[in-house]
């Protein structure tokens, strides 16, 4: 983990790079409350599966702002959404361009994770 703190303010993107609290990411990433995870990693590409949200799931937020691409090529299945309501987390995906803004005014409101997939 890097960046510890509360609130991380994205400042940009654009497809393959996301600029969190004035640094620049070209791969996929996990925002924490409490840091960043960067180089996030699916076990499919396309297609989020529980164990690609550990990370999330330890961390307790209220809700997850999910970037699910440029043009929303990830795919969210049903066991994903119901592991994230069993943990009581509430999932908001979208299109990375909009899950952005989503996450910049969601955090300062709950406890909030961000995923985001910087591509297709």
């Amino acid at each position: 983990m890097v960046n510890v703190m509360k609130n991380h303010s994205i400042e940009e993107y654009s497809f393959g790079t996301i600029s969190v609290d004035g640094k620049k990411y070209t791969r996929d990433l996990i925002i924490l409350p409490d840091g960043i995870q960067p180089s996030w990693q699916r076990e499919k590409s396309h297609h989020l599966k529980r164990k690609d949200l550990k990370e999330v799931l330890d961390s307790k937020p209220e809700v997850l702002v999910l970037g699910t691409g440029a043009y929303g090529k990830m795919e969210v299945g049903e066991k994903v959404r119901q592991e994230l309501k069993d943990h009581g987390i509430e999932l908001v995906a979208a299109p990375t361009g909009r899950a952005v803004k989503y996450f910049n005014r969601l955090q300062s409101k709950k406890r909030t994770a961000g995923a985001f997939h910087l591509t297709c």
